[in-house]
């Protein structure tokens, strides 16, 4: 079997990032999350930190009238004075998820990663989610916040991946189930059944793949 990459959307709350590492760590392979904007860093030179500001989220400049416009992919050099420019932030982020699709296995949390990979037969993209209430409940079990405080965080970090998506995917809607192979309701199914389907799909999808080239 070849090398594939699970891509992973999720809701805040929703236990999301925890189904990625635990299906990264029951196929062996890599989960990359934070550690693109390293990787990213590592690669460019321009800090991290500058990463870890537009992680999933645009500035409030990008916010006004700009979420239809769709960015260039071409990577600028360090002699340009848009280098560190969200738009360049983010190709270098999806210059270095095209590399790890193309070179290994993995899963890939959030960063557009289902819409930056799209055109590749090695992926499948899957949406994580659960109802209000029972995201409003992990949150305020994780975070030891109250229930008031656990609402303003997932109505702030949803809309604030909500508008990264919509802006560097030309205006798709990051919610749209139409846009991902498999949709998870994690306040319906538990992590480790979670777990086993994510495994079959995946043994199945790419065993059958390699088996009728």
């Amino acid at each position: 079997m070849g090398n594939y990459v699970i891509t992973v959307a999720r809701g805040f709350g929703s236990k999301g990032r925890e189904i990625a590492l635990m299906l990264a760590n029951e196929l062996d392979i890599p989960c990359y999350d934070h550690q693109i904007l390293k990787m990213a860093s590592d690669y460019s030179g321009i800090s991290e930190q500058l990463f870890s500001e537009v992680d999933e989220k645009l500035r409030a400049k990008r916010i006004r009238g700009l979420l239809t416009r769709v960015p260039a992919s071409a990577l600028l050099t360090p002699h340009d004075k848009e280098f560190t420019s969200d738009d360049n932030l983010f190709n270098i982020q999806a210059e270095i998820i095209r590399s790890q699709a193309e070179t290994e296995s993995c899963v890939v949390v959030g960063k557009c990663a289902d819409y930056i990979l799209k055109e590749r037969k090695n992926v499948i993209s899957i949406y994580v989610d659960a109802p209000r209430a029972w995201c409003t409940k992990t949150v305020m079990n994780r975070l030891k916040v109250d229930e008031a405080e656990a609402n303003r965080l997932i109505h702030r970090i949803d809309k604030y991946r909500s508008d990264y998506y919509n802006y560097y995917t030309g205006g798709l809607d990051w919610t749209n189930m139409n846009h991902y192979d498999f949709v998870i309701n994690t306040g319906r199914v538990e992590k480790a059944e979670c777990i086993e389907m994510l495994k079959t799909i995946v043994k199945h999808r790419f065993y059958m793949q390699e088996n009728h080239q």
